[in-house]
Parts: structure tokens; sequence; C-alpha cells
């Protein structure tokens, strides 16, 4: 296995200096950021302009994916502000690590396999030199996790011939493209995000039709009321997808869906040049699972409107933490919040000379997660 290091020519930056000399080792960096999309490289650039000199690892095929994130299966991006013709996501995510090294991130090729929040600065290990008796890779004094979710697939004949082709997982990412406009349109799912994304995509497929393996939604009564009266949306009860079909050529399109009634058996092909899946995210969390505190799904807890976890020093951003809205855009937002939450943390923690343990987030008698001292630097 060959792993690749990208190292910046940036001068080590002013805090580093300021350390105890018994803190003064060769693996101990300011930040890390764990992940490799949006939220990572916005949090990495943030940090690197800070001279706060960021390692970021990118991971190799970590949680089955590539380095860059869900949008490396995006083939167009039309709803990033700043490319009025579109962008593919691969370049898009080429670019954004670009912009990371240019001012000075260290991006590794390699993947944290394990993390010891305990104390500071945190330890972290790297996969395949994880075992008990192997020294960290790092130890940093704030780390960022940003590691992502992962759209769940049903793994149909045909999926991953047409995967971005016609099947998508993300309506609002990909319903306006011309693809799918004034065509019929499939929807997987019977929960409230299926209803929505279902209504989404009725302003521009020419019918949509949900499918619902059980004879009920599970939606909200009022959403699923909307759902049902929608006049360009059918919902079939009891029934399942069980093969994608289209064109044969390279790269061709999506044209026709297999389905099958649970209860009689039955199947037929349908018409049908877009299937949006809408069964759910997995957050790619296992690696801080009983470090930090995470929710009934997995994801990770933030204050609202934060990157505050449940520790000090840990902070979150980007789809780990955000179930609702799941976009480009508002990833790199967040990553932007936690590289300045950080600084903040970093330049605070040093001008008290802290090396204390860490210790969780505290709140106040009403509930409220206490910030961190105002930072006049910010």
């Amino acid at each position: 296995m060959v792993h690749s290091k990208v190292v910046s020519e940036f001068p080590h930056f002013f805090l580093y200096t300021m350390l105890p000399r018994s803190k003064r080792d060769t693996n101990l960096v300011p930040s890390v950021v764990i992940g490799s999309g949006p939220a990572a490289h916005t949090a990495a650039i943030y940090l690197s302009r800070a001279e706060l000199k960021p390692v970021l690892y990118e991971g190799m095929l970590a949680n089955g994916t590539a380095a860059g994130g869900q949008l490396t299966t995006t083939t167009d991006i039309e709803n990033f502000p700043g490319f009025p013709d579109g962008i593919g996501g691969t370049e898009l995510m080429e670019n954004m690590r670009k912009q990371s090294v240019r001012f000075g991130t260290e991006v590794i090729t390699e993947t944290i396999s394990r993390v010891d929040f305990s104390q500071r600065p945190f330890k972290l290990w790297t996969e395949w030199n994880d075992g008990p008796d192997n020294e960290p890779a790092r130890t940093a004094d704030a780390i960022i996790i940003a590691t992502g979710a992962n759209a769940r697939r049903l793994d149909l004949p045909g999926e991953t011939k047409y995967w971005q082709n016609g099947i998508s997982a993300c309506a609002v990412c990909d319903g306006a493209v011309p693809i799918f406009r004034n065509k019929p349109l499939y929807v997987i799912g019977g929960g409230d995000s299926a209803a929505e994304e279902a209504m989404f995509l009725a302003k521009y497929g020419s019918s949509v039709t949900v499918l619902v393996r059980r004879d009920k939604l599970r939606a909200s009564k009022a959403m699923a009321n909307r759902l049902l009266s929608h006049p360009k949306v059918t919902v079939r009860f009891n029934t399942v997808a069980t093969q994608v079909l289209g064109d044969e050529k390279p790269m061709g399109l999506m044209t026709h869906l297999r389905v099958k009634n649970t209860v009689t058996g039955e199947e037929e092909t349908v018409d049908a040049n877009g299937l949006f899946y809408a069964v759910g995210h997995d957050p790619a969390t296992a690696l801080v699972k009983g470090k930090i505190d995470l929710d009934d799904e997995g994801y990770i807890i933030t204050k609202p409107g934060t990157s505050y976890t449940s520790l000090e020093g840990v902070f979150a951003c980007g789809d780990v933490q955000d179930k609702r809205y799941r976009q480009a855009i508002t990833s790199a937002g967040s990553g932007c919040i936690a590289a300045l939450e950080a600084e903040k943390f970093i330049a605070e923690s040093e001008s008290s000379g802290e090396e204390a343990p860490v210790n969780e987030v505290k709140q106040d008698p009403q509930g409220n997660t206490a910030e961190y001292k105002s930072n006049p630097l910010l």
C-alpha cells in the first residue's frame, strides 16, 4: 500500500514556538482535521490561513468512500455558488484539496482508526499502526471531525452502472438537472425524507411515483397527507424495485425500472428516467463512538449554531453532525465555523498555559452550552 503525503512549505506557526518545551515533539500539531469533503477542506483552509498549520487525514478509502467524500460520486453540481456552468463533483473536491495545500495544510492519505480524547494533546493512530504498543501518528491540541455520512444503497442490479446516470440519493442536489426534466421519476422510501423529495421532484418530472415496501407511510401525518394529495405524485404500497435498466452504451442513462408487488409477487417493467433513494444515511462516527456524545442515529451532537461537541477541543462539522440539509455548501459553511472555533480554543488554551485533562463542555443552569472565552483576534 502506498501512502502519499503533501507537505506545505509554510514556516512553523508562531503559537507552536510558545508551547512548553515538554510538548514540543515531532508529532504534535495544533490542529488535526479528519475528513476529506467540503467541511474538512474549508476547515483546513481557514486554519492554514490562520497559520495554525493543520494536518488533514483524508483517509485511504475510509468507510468505503474515496477521498473527497460523497461529491466524488456526483457528476454535475449546479447549485454550488461561483460555477454558473456547473462543475463536476470530483473536480470541485480536487480544487478544494489544492486550495488547502496551497495555504499550508499537510494532507495525508491515511485513515485515522483510533483516537484518545482522555487528555490533551489528543492522540491519533492510523490504520495498520494502531496497536497497543504503537506510538500515535499525531498528537493535537484541537481536532475537527468531518468524516461525513454515506447514503444507504440498495445494491439493486444495475445500480452501479446507472449511479449518477439516473440514480441519485439527493433530490435537492440533482433533481433539477436536464435528464430528469419532464420525465417519469421514482422515489424509494416511506418516511418524511421520501415525501419531501417526491414533492420537490414534482416540480421537474412529468410524474413522481413513490415506492413503499409496507402498506403504509412512516411519514408524519401532515407530510403523508400532503404527499397523498399531490396531483403529480402516486404512492404504490407493498412495492419494491428489483432492477434498474437503461442504455447499454458507456455512460448510458437509466430508462426503465423493474418493480415487484410484495403481496402478489407480480413484477412489471415501468418507464423511469430517474430513481431517488430516500432510505437514510449512515454517519461515519464509529471512530468516536463512546468518546463524544452521539444521537440515537449515530450523528455527533453539536450545540446548535456551533461546532462544539460534548468535549472541549473536539469539534464537528459537515454531514457527520447534519442529518437535515446535507448540502455541499452547508458543509463548507460548517467547516468555516469549526475552524474559527478551533482557532479561538487554541489561542485561549495557549494564553492560559492549559495542559489539564479534557473536560466536558459545561452548561449553565438553563442547559445552554457555555462558549469559549471571547478572543480579540476574531
